[in-house]
């Protein structure tokens, strides 16, 4: 597989020889690396924070339109098809540049975003926290009928039908409420999905918090927050009013991308640093 990697000079970190955090950025269709990282913005942000950003590229053999296979069965399990390979990938690069093996994250836009939520919660092992953006829940899909059909009107899976272990990463979501090509439901369906995980897994409820803001060029939103009984970030959920299908905040140097919104890759990072996986925590997984 095909990336980009950018690595941060070794003054960004207090400590040079401390290891570093990572995150796996997820382009969506029509998309390659290069293109993510100029729309996102996420480089920069890398730079000041010393982060490490993978950024792995579909290719047009395996998907004529550079999409992730999400939709697909045969690539929503761990151990096979694009999940096995972005985990293997990302393992990798770890090791060979000294990335904290607790502070790995997984993020993406639509069908990067779909992916992501996969890649996050069949690898909870290698994943601490999951963000996707203008995306769908795992399970959302089974073909390509199902996935526009998805798409379209919303995911059909039942809250934590799609669950695949048994706790869920911290997930952060944005989706635009005015999204045409994404149903803005599928939003509220990743985060029920990780609740009802978390809350099988732990069999308490979650806490919510709402604020209402708006970027500062104008352009609102209503965040929720879910924490735990321990006061632990479970997820979060931007409802971006009036926004489409594009990346929050982003710069118009990069496609799929909306400058007037608030800053979706500052505050993925925000909420991926108060997530460190806590050690031995991986939820059941096995190789």
């Amino acid at each position: 597989m095909r990336y980009k990697l950018y690595l941060p000079p070794t003054q960004a970190l207090a400590n040079a020889r401390a290891a570093r955090p990572m995150v796996v950025m997820l382009h969506g269709a029509m998309q390659g690396a290069a293109d993510f990282a100029a729309g996102t913005g996420m480089n920069a942000l890398a730079r000041e924070l010393g982060i490490v950003v993978l950024y792995p590229e579909q290719s047009q053999h395996a998907n004529a339109q550079r999409c992730w296979n999400w939709f697909d069965p045969g690539h929503q399990a761990r151990g096979h098809g694009e999940p096995a390979v972005l985990a293997a990938l990302t393992r990798s690069i770890a090791t060979e540049h000294h990335v904290d093996p607790e502070r790995v994250y997984v993020a993406g836009l639509s069908a990067g975003g779909a992916m992501a939520d996969i890649v996050g919660n069949c690898y909870p092992d290698v994943f601490a926290g999951v963000g996707v953006h203008s995306g769908l829940p795992t399970g959302a899909a089974t073909d390509f009928m199902t996935a526009l059909s998805a798409m379209r009107s919303g995911s059909v899976v039942a809250a934590g039908g799609s669950t695949v272990r048994a706790s869920r990463p911290p997930t952060i979501v944005f989706h635009g409420d005015a999204d045409p090509t994404v149903h803005a439901s599928n939003g509220k369906a990743l985060v029920d999905a990780v609740l009802c995980a978390n809350r099988a897994a732990t069999g308490t409820a979650p806490t919510a918090r709402i604020v209402e803001g708006c970027s500062n060029e104008g352009q609102r939103y209503t965040r929720t927050i879910y924490s735990d009984v321990g006061g632990r970030c479970m997820a979060e959920h931007w409802l971006l009013r009036g926004a489409r299908h594009a990346w929050s905040g982003g710069s118009p140097r990069g496609s799929y991308t909306n400058p007037a919104g608030v800053d979706a890759s500052t505050e993925m990072l925000r909420f991926f640093l108060a997530q460190p996986r806590r050690e031995g925590e991986d939820n059941g997984a096995t190789t």
